[in-house]
């Protein structure tokens, strides 16, 4: 796990400028590299690369990037790790002599690229990877991006520069950048409370979507990215070619791919773990590990002493079952709320999934013994374990009962209650309506589903439950992203199946993984993702849904599989997630601060967001008329990341704890 960074001015320039630019950049993301850093630089075609080392494969000097390809052609700096790396090395001794300078996976993949080219070898590698790929001969800078988009990749037309880098904080360290914020963007992020690839908070500025080459010649004016791998060619192609066995062949395939994923993800010279919930993939990548590994695996959780919030008693039991050396800590709401004020900078743009809170709280907890930690992130996405898609299967079949003509007025009424007044008549305490129709959080349901009711395409449900505000930014116009440009869409037809591959599309690649990777390398801890093998990705679209979800339960052919490892009482309850008591905090010790960033003058000042919708939702809040914890943490980390944004152009000090933190 590494830094890069780097820039391509198409035009000459001078050792020295190069070279102290370059340094800037990745100095802004040592903390994603301690451990060691080098330059490449290009005069003639006014190239820089620059590279931040966290050594965990052969860390002699051997290891040292930016690395040359033996014939001197090509150039590679990478952050990640390609897992088959032996594999791939012993397929090029059979098909020719080599002579090896080391062990990394670096030498092997740029040997890898001049015997098959540059497509050839990303078809053999199996792992997480975000590279910059200088070719002499052509002259050209190719960018690449994993196929899941484990490990991110920016980029930045300045001029006639192209800035690139792991972590936007480097780009906006090279002189040329202007960081004009996208009002359009901000749109999209009040959405979805993340940013969808391939947009960045910044004009001009782009994410490289997952699985794509970026190939840049000097004279090309904005060069286009093209995908290697698709997964909306490779889902519809698994669904047509559906796995035909039975629910045991498939459990013993299922079972021998988390096996080899996890493998391949224990090779390291350093020490390493894995991330414990006490949830089915933690637990199952855990279980996988410990099965491998003849003395006791590292697993690593986090309690809350808030009962509804704390998975830390299921973790510790799974651990004692397994064996493993297990540590955990139970976190003080305090120690929660210090991570708050490092978020902006840790994250470089607007994000506000505040599970990013406990996960910095775990890695910092697993740094203090290991340098790489297993995760378990992928499984809802692969498997059908999150709520919203029996939700939303539930909310279709409701829309579908209702006469097309009458959907639109039907709507209109049910909306016509505020969320409040339905949230108050069909609690689960509630004694005015039958039982059946009581639910915890009901109105923000309703209204979802009448303002669906409004649109012809099934995939509308999909877009409002994943909503927090839909126009909350006055101006904004919409933007294509993968999950609702027209053309992009794949057959598929069933919707849990659909939602499921909205979620890999964006959700996962873009909050979860993002979170996942800022969270981990603010602290330099590597996190491997095996549920996010491309072989495991695939075979999960061949298996039919019922495989999937069967008697109302998500994951099912996870759950079974666990049970050969882990007894089912251990892992038999209600799905929790990686949640704070946000809503509590807010009304509460975060209260303060909270209102400093929503005063109306203030969001007026700023002119991104409706001032007065906004204070009605926190109105709403404070008052008990409504849980809008989600929206107005969207808000908040917006306001306190261009809070932080100008204090850092001001020249104002980040707090200790927050320098490091973030390196």
């Amino acid at each position: 796990m590494c830094g890069i960074a780097g820039a391509f001015l198409r035009g000459a320039g001078s050792r020295a400028e190069l070279e102290s630019v370059v340094t800037g950049m990745t100095c802004a993301i040592e903390h994603r590299g301690p451990d060691d850093s080098g330059v490449f630089i290009d005069e003639r075609a006014g190239l820089s690369l620059g590279f931040r080392r966290l050594s965990i494969i052969d860390l002699s000097p051997a290891g040292h990037q930016p690395m040359q390809s033996a014939s001197g052609r090509y150039v590679l700096i990478y952050n990640g790790e390609v897992y088959n790396y032996e594999a791939v090395r012993a397929e090029l001794e059979r098909a020719g002599a080599m002579s090896w300078r080391g062990h990394s996976d670096t030498e092997v993949m740029l040997a890898a690229i001049e015997r098959w080219g540059l497509d050839g070898a990303l078809s053999r590698f199996i792992g997480m990877f975000a590279m910059a790929l200088w070719d002499r001969a052509e002259q050209t800078l190719h960018l690449v991006r994993d196929r899941l988009g484990v490990k991110p990749l920016y980029y930045s037309f300045a001029g006639n520069a192209v800035l690139f880098a792991s972590e936007l904080k480097a780009i906006e360290a090279h002189p040329r950048f202007r960081g004009e914020i996208d009002r359009d963007v901000v749109g999209l992020y009040a959405r979805y409370s993340y940013i969808p690839a391939p947009y960045t908070i910044y004009r001009d500025t782009w994410k490289l979507p997952p699985g794509c080459v970026l190939s840049i010649k000097p004279g090309d004016a904005r060069p286009e990215p093209r995908a290697y791998w698709d997964l909306q060619e490779v889902a519809p192609r698994a669904i047509a070619s559906r796995f035909r066995g039975g629910d045991d062949e498939a459990l013993d395939a299922l079972d021998a791919l988390v096996a080899d994923a996890v493998r391949l993800r224990m090779v390291a010279d350093v020490p390493l773990g894995v991330f414990l919930s006490g949830g089915i993939d933690s637990s199952l990548i855990a279980a996988a590990m410990q099965a491998q590994n003849s003395s006791p695996v590292k697993t690593f959780s986090i309690g809350f002493h808030e009962s509804l919030y704390d998975e830390a008693q299921y973790a510790a039991a799974v651990a004692r079952h397994l064996g493993t050396a297990h540590t955990e800590l139970y976190v003080t709401p305090r120690e929660a709320q210090d991570v708050i004020p490092l978020l902006p900078r840790m994250y470089d743009e607007p994000f506000a999934d505040s599970s990013q809170i406990p996960t910095y709280l775990v890695s910092k907890l697993a740094r203090q013994s290991v340098t790489v930690s297993l995760s378990g992130d992928g499984g809802d996405e692969l498997f059908g374990g999150y709520h919203r898609y029996f939700l939303g299967q539930k909310l279709l079949r409701g829309v579908a009962r209702v006469p097309r003509a009458l959907r639109p007025p039907a709507g209109a009424a049910l909306r016509a209650v505020p969320v409040w007044m339905w949230n108050r008549l069909l609690s689960p305490e509630s004694r005015i309506m039958p039982r059946a129709l009581r639910r915890d959080r009901a109105g923000e349901r309703l209204h979802k589903f009448a303002r669906a009711m409004n649109d012809r395409s099934d995939d509308a449900l999909y877009h409002e439950i994943v909503t927090q505000w839909s126009s909350v930014v006055p101006g904004a116009r919409p933007l294509p992203i993968a999950i609702t440009a027209r053309a992009a869409r794949a057959p598929i037809a069933d919707t849990i199946e659909r939602m499921m591959f909205f979620d890999q599309l964006s959700y996962l690649p873009d909050d979860i993984l993002v979170k996942v990777d800022r969270a981990s390398m603010a602290v330099s801890l590597e996190a491997r993702e095996p549920l996010l093998d491309h072989r495991l990705v695939e075979f999960a679209w061949s298996l039919p849904l019922s495989m999937k979800i069967r008697d109302g339960k998500g994951k099912w052919i996870l759950r079974k599989l666990l049970t050969r490892y882990v007894p089912e009482a251990l892992i038999e309850r209600p799905k929790m997630g990686f949640g704070l008591p946000i809503d509590q905090w807010l009304r509460g010790p975060l209260r303060g601060w909270a209102e400093e960033l929503l005063d109306p003058r203030r969001l007026r000042q700023d002119g991104f967001f409706d001032a007065t919708e906004v204070r009605t939702k926190w109105d709403e809040h404070l008052g008990g008329r409504g849980e809008w914890q989600q929206p107005l943490w969207t808000i908040l980390m917006f306001q306190a990341w261009r809070a932080e944004r100008r204090a850092s152009a001001d020249g104002t000090a980040l707090p200790a704890a927050a320098a490091t933190a973030i390196g």
